[in-house]
């Protein structure tokens, strides 16, 4: 079923494919059973001479279905779920929903939204628990067994729960009883597939949720990299002096799952058959700012988003903003630009702590903070996320015309995201396209419309830098294009100002932490400061061009003509850097540019690693 579900993204091509990577699977779905089981087998096994009484098999009963069926439903959120994060559900997934002020309302909403996922859901386990009421256990009455009898019961009990110990211990490191291996993990799918989106398939969402539970994937690597080497390849350390110093308004729009699929300006070069955009103004827009379409997300949620754009920290396999480490001085554009004698300011239309925007915003170092509450008016509410993009950056809009200059504001939209809809006063007007995300896109290209309308009739706007960029992606309907793996973390940025002076289109690899650089190079800003990223602007600057994220279980390194897969230790994969969708892995004809790429990526994953968890993630410390 979730192979059904998500057909589209998992390439698999035939049958013998499927059954072979379903073979592969067993061993992880095994390792899924005795974890969630393990409960359940010890107190089927013990030698308790009540284990057959039907109070005790009723207690059985219930613990049987309280654990299996918990773990069951993980698999059929992922049905769904998986469109959007592109990988199986793990423990993260705790810390993007413990910020949501109404759990109860989304649950319910997606119980009606994807009603057939819950019948099916419904459906199988009714049957699970027929079947398993269909198996009998003979009572036994042990005040009529002789004291022999009774010995010999336990000695037989002990024998079978010590074989059924070693074979869930067995089953559990994957049915493998070296001494040198060690439980299996998400990362050891990747070696049963030559597709890496098919490890997915291998793997099953309860085995990833518990085998990340209380798991801390910030440390430091295994490998040594003289830290002269490192400092070469990442130059975590920037320094511009390219334009004089200024101090612009800087007003910075993250769209809320605005992937670059659903951009005309941004798509013009790929050349996609009966392409249709759904941004007329953003396109218009496009034509007098400095665009990048060839620009990716650092990771795959908004939080994510939102400590790479701004303080360029990406996240890779767990979120850093819910880390143990977020908690200490970061140098960011929060920071420096507040150094700089900037009034900073941060809007969502959410409520206050949604998605744990208020908390990370509160860490770096935002003046003040302004959500739904602060809005005030809960006619604009859209039911689901927070306030409507329109009337949210009005108030935006409003609330900067107050402000004394120069300022630096971010907003986070909330619209362009399911349940898809969009206010009533307002169907009709926007195209439906092919996927419901298009009319959302459509009206959130009309709130920006509205609100540049605005804005340019006050004196600030003349004076100030906009940036518009998103957190991560959303629904597909060019699968062709935006399903390869690669092209799944593709997002806009655009950076414009109204004297036009920045119009062009620059297709050079770029990344959401190339942001935070690249507006401290815009402003002259001279001083040494911490970056992972590059200016976008800077043609003197010697980091190459490139951009790293993690996928399911690796990390996605592109540079130059490449594409490195990286598993934290070493390269699995080298990929032409056209090659999106990972089809041809060239490692058996690796090269020199390939070792250097390798490198290059451990480098980056080794610093990225060292200064949070030696928290340098600041120049003072």
């Amino acid at each position: 079923m979730f192979l059904i579900y998500n057909f589209d993204l998992l390439h698999v091509e035939s049958v013998t494919e499927f059954l072979k990577i379903q073979y592969h699977g067993l061993a992880f779905d095994t390792t899924a059973i005795l974890y969630v089981n393990s409960l359940f087998l010890l107190m089927s096994f013990l030698p308790l001479f009540i284990n057959t009484k039907k109070s005790y098999q009723k207690v059985l009963f219930y613990v049987y279905f309280v654990t299996n069926l918990i773990a069951y439903a993980i698999n059929f959120v992922d049905f769904i779920y998986y469109k959007y994060n592109f990988s199986r559900t793990t423990i993260v997934v705790l810390d993007v929903v413990k910020h949501e002020t109404d759990k109860g309302g989304m649950f319910f909403r997606f119980l009606i939204d994807y009603w057939h996922v819950f019948l099916l859901f419904v459906l199988t386990s009714s049957l699970w628990v027929y079947l398993y009421r269909k198996v009998n256990i003979a009572a036994v009455d042990r005040s009529k067994l002789t004291t022999k009898k009774n010995l010999i019961y336990v000695l037989q009990s002990l024998v079978v729960f010590c074989i059924v110990t070693v074979l869930t211990i067995g089953g559990i490191r994957g049915g493998d009883f070296k001494k040198s291996t060690r439980p299996i993990n998400l990362v050891d799918a990747n070696r049963h597939v030559q597709k890496i989106e098919q490890a997915d398939l291998v793997l099953n969402s309860p085995f990833a949720f518990i085998r990340t539970f209380n798991a801390n994937s910030f440390k430091k690597v295994g490998y040594e990299m003289d830290q002269a080497v490192v400092d070469k390849y990442v130059q975590p350390i920037k320094q511009y002096s390219n334009n004089p110093k200024s101090k612009p308004n800087i007003v910075l729009i993250i769209t809320e799952s605005l992937g670059r699929e659903y951009l005309g300006a941004f798509n013009t070069e790929y050349n996609i058959p009966n392409y249709v955009s759904y941004t007329p103004f953003l396109d218009s827009l496009a034509g007098k700012s400095l665009i990048f379409p060839n620009a990716f997300a650092n990771g795959s949620k908004s939080i994510h988003g939102m400590s790479s754009i701004l303080s360029g920290i990406p996240s890779f396999k767990d979120a850093f903003t819910s880390s143990a480490y977020s908690k200490q001085e970061i140098q960011s554009l929060v920071s420096i630009l507040n150094s700089e004698g900037y009034n900073s300011t941060f809007f969502h239309g959410a409520a206050r702590g949604s998605m744990g925007f208020l908390g990370f915003s509160n860490i770096l170092g935002f003046d003040s903070y302004l959500g739904r509450e602060d809005y005030n008016n809960d006619d604009d509410f859209d039911g689901a996320w927070g306030i409507w993009d329109e009337p949210f950056l009005q108030y935006m809009k409003e609330n900067i015309d107050d402000m004394e200059t120069p300022f630096f504001t971010t907003v986070f939209t909330v619209s362009s995201h399911e349940p898809y809809v969009i206010p009533k006063k307002y169907e009709g007007k926007f195209p439906i396209g092919n996927v419901p995300m298009h009319q959302c896109v459509g009206y959130t290209d009309y709130a920006f419309k509205r609100f540049f309308e605005e804005a340019k009739k006050e004196p600030w706007f003349d004076n100030t830098i906009f940036i518009i960029t998103a957190d991560h992606g959303n629904q597909v309907y060019y699968k062709d294009m935006y399903y390869k793996p690669i092209n799944r973390f593709t997002v806009p940025i655009l950076i414009y100002k109204p004297d036009n002076s920045m119009a062009g289109v620059n297709m050079d690899l770029a990344q959401q932490i190339d942001i935070y650089p690249t507006v401290l190079d815009m402003i002259g800003y001279k001083k040494p400061f911490r970056s992972w990223g590059r200016s976008l602007v800077d043609s003197t600057d010697s980091t190459k061009p490139f951009t790293i994220n993690y996928g399911s279980s690796h990390y996605q390194f592109q540079m130059g003509n490449y594409i490195c897969i990286f598993d934290g230790k070493r390269a699995k994969g080298f990929y032409d850097i056209s090659d999106k969708g990972l089809k041809n892995n060239l490692i058996g004809n690796k090269n020199a540019e390939m070792s250097q790429i390798e490198n290059i990526c451990k480098a980056y994953v080794k610093d990225y690693y060292d200064r949070i968890i030696d928290k340098k993630l600041s120049l003072k410390n």
